[in-house]
Parts: C-alpha cells; sequence; structure tokens
C-alpha cells in the first residue's frame, strides 16, 4: 500500500498523512499512516451497509477530521444530519 501511495499517487506515505482506501464492494476499508516510528494499517469490514466514498479528482482528497470520523462510522459525511437537539431551557 506505501508503493500505491508512492507510486500512484505521488505522495510520501512517511509524512505522516492518512490515506485510506476503499474496497470494490464498499464495505472494507484500509487506513494507513507513519506514526513517527513505523507504518500502521487500520483495516474496517461494514456487516451491513457500504461506506460512503468521496468523489476524487487525481485519486486523492483531502477530508476534515469530522468527516474522516463520519466515513469510519458509516456516516453519509457529505450530509450528516443531526437526529436530536436539545430544546432550550426557558
Amino acid at each position: 500500500m506505501a508503493l500505491l501511495v508512492q507510486e500512484g499517487l505521488g505522495r510520501d506515505p512517511f509524512k505522516g498523512d492518512v490515506f485510506v482506501f476503499c474496497g470494490r464492494s464498499g464495505r472494507l476499508i484500509k487506513a494507513l499512516w507513519h506514526d513517527g516510528i513505523g507504518l500502521s494499517l487500520y483495516a474496517k469490514r461494514l456487516e451491513r451497509g457500504r461506506f460512503i466514498w468521496p468523489a476524487t479528482e487525481d485519486g486523492a482528497i483531502a477530508l476534515t477530521a469530522g468527516q474522516m470520523s463520519y466515513l469510519l462510522e458509516g456516516i453519509d459525511w457529505r450530509n450528516p444530519q443531526q437526529t436530536w437537539r436539545p430544546t432550550s431551557a426557558g
């Protein structure tokens, strides 16, 4: 995967960025990052549903920490909906 980052994306996998890849079925993602000591790999497979994968340009896209959190939870990060709001105490 580090070779894919280097050759396919032209990026350095040892700079600390997180590189996320999605399987063909959309049910598996793998995240690769260098934590300062070595390369780490995180994999997650959904039992139901699919990961909402962003459209990419040139094979890469930047996500905020919040968008990444939604992606990892299988939530549609493009349009998250708040399901509950507290009422004002008044």
